[in-house]
C-alpha cells in the first residue's frame, strides 16, 4: 500500500508540472507572452465572476504561488480589474477585463479541444470520474489528518490527559 501511494503523490505532483506545460505551451501558441501558466489558471479560474483574493485562493490551488503577485500581474497587464466592495471597503473584488475574458475564452476552447481528443478512445469520462472519487478521497483522509493534528488537536489531547 505504502508503494502505491507514494507513487500516487508523485504521479499527482509530475501531473500538476507537465498540465502546467500544456499551459505554457498554449500561451505560447496564442502569443501571450506577458503572463505566466499559472496566472493564467488564475485567469481560467475568474471566468465570468467576481471573487476576493481569499475567495479565489480557496476556489482554486496554486501550488508554491503566491496568489497576491500573480493578481497585481494580472492587472498591471491589463486581463483582470480590481474595485473595493461598496459593502466594505477593506475587501477588494477582482473580475476579468475584456482582454482577460478573451484568453479566458480561448483557453476554454483548449479544454474543449482536449477534451474531444480525449473522447474517441483514449479515455473515457468514467475514468475521470474515477479518478476524481479517489482524489476527492485522498483530499478527505488529508483533511481528516490535518484537523487530528492541527493546533486545536494538540490542545484537546492535553485536556484529555
Amino acid at each position: 500500500m505504502k508503494t502505491a501511494y507514494l507513487e500516487s503523490i508523485a504521479l499527482i505532483e509530475r501531473l500538476h508540472r507537465r498540465f502546467l506545460d500544456v499551459v505554457r505551451a498554449e500561451l505560447d501558441r496564442l502569443g501571450v507572452e506577458d503572463i505566466n501558466n499559472v496566472q493564467a489558471l488564475i485567469l481560467f479560474n475568474i471566468g465570468a465572476e467576481e471573487y476576493t483574493v481569499g475567495e479565489l485562493t480557496l476556489r482554486g490551488y496554486y501550488l508554491g504561488t503566491n496568489v497576491t503577485y500573480n493578481l497585481k500581474k494580472l492587472v498591471d497587464y491589463g486581463y483582470v480589474s480590481q474595485a473595493r466592495s461598496s459593502h466594505d471597503r477593506r475587501t477588494v473584488r477582482i473580475r476579468l477585463t475584456d482582454k482577460g475574458a478573451t484568453l479566458h475564452k480561448a483557453i476554454d476552447v483548449t479544454f474543449d479541444r482536449h477534451a474531444e481528443a480525449l473522447a474517441p478512445g483514449r479515455m473515457h469520462q468514467k475514468n475521470f470520474e474515477d479518478i476524481n472519487t479517489t482524489m476527492r478521497q485522498l483530499e478527505r483522509f488529508w483533511t481528516e489528518i490535518l484537523a487530528a493534528h492541527g493546533p486545536f488537536a494538540a490542545a484537546s489531547d492535553e485536556e484529555g490527559a
